[in-house]
C-alpha cells in the first residue's frame, strides 16, 4: 500500500493517495476504487437516500453525467443505507449514477467526512491517475453541496 504523505489518522486532502475500497453497490456490483484507472473518479459523499438535499443534489449530477463522460470522468455517490435503500431511490428518482453502501461507515471515516454524531458530511473528492486526490471539498453543513457547473470545473481543471 503507497503511502498517503499524511499523519496517521489524518484526513486526506489534495496530493494524498486516496482510501482504497471496494464496496456493493445499485446493479448487482462491487466498486473497487482502484479498478478504475481510465479516468477521474469523483465520489459524491452524501447523507441519506430520499432526504430533499440529497435528492436534488444527486439528480442534478444525474443530469450531467454525460458532461461527465466527455471529461472521461466517473461519477460514484455513497452514503451509509444499504443496496436495497439504494435502489429503491435510484428507482423512484431516474438515477443511473452508481450508489454505493458504506453502511459501517469505514470509507467515510477514511475520507475524514464524518461529523461529530457521526454523520456523514456532504463532500467530494476527485481522484485522478494513481490515486491521487486532485481535488477534495468537505461541506461543514449538510444543507449544502458543490452544484454540478462547480464540480464539473474541478473535474476539468484536474485533467488539464
Amino acid at each position: 500500500m503507497p503511502s498517503t504523505g499524511r499523519a496517521t489518522g489524518a484526513a486526506p486532502g489534495v496530493g494524498d493517495i486516496a482510501p482504497r475500497f471496494c464496496l456493493p453497490g445499485t446493479g448487482g456490483r462491487t466498486y473497487c476504487l482502484e479498478d478504475e484507472p481510465s479516468g477521474p473518479v469523483v465520489l459524491v459523499f452524501y447523507p441519506a437516500d430520499g432526504t430533499p438535499v440529497c435528492t436534488q443534489q444527486l439528480r442534478s449530477y444525474n443530469e450531467d453525467l454525460s458532461a461527465f463522460d466527455r471529461l472521461g470522468a466517473t461519477v460514484w455517490c455513497l452514503s451509509p443505507q444499504d443496496v436495497a435503500s439504494h435502489e429503491r431511490f435510484a428507482a423512484e428518482h431516474g438515477l443511473t449514477l452508481p450508489l454505493l453502501a458504506d453502511v459501517g461507515k469505514k470509507v467515510g471515516a477514511a475520507y475524514g467526512i464524518l461529523g461529530p454524531l457521526g454523520f456523514y458530511r456532504r463532500s467530494v473528492f476527485v481522484v485522478g491517475t494513481g490515486l491521487t486526490i486532485r481535488f477534495a471539498r468537505r461541506s461543514l453543513t449538510s444543507m449544502t453541496y458543490l452544484p454540478a457547473d462547480r464540480l464539473l470545473e474541478a473535474v476539468a481543471s484536474t485533467t488539464a
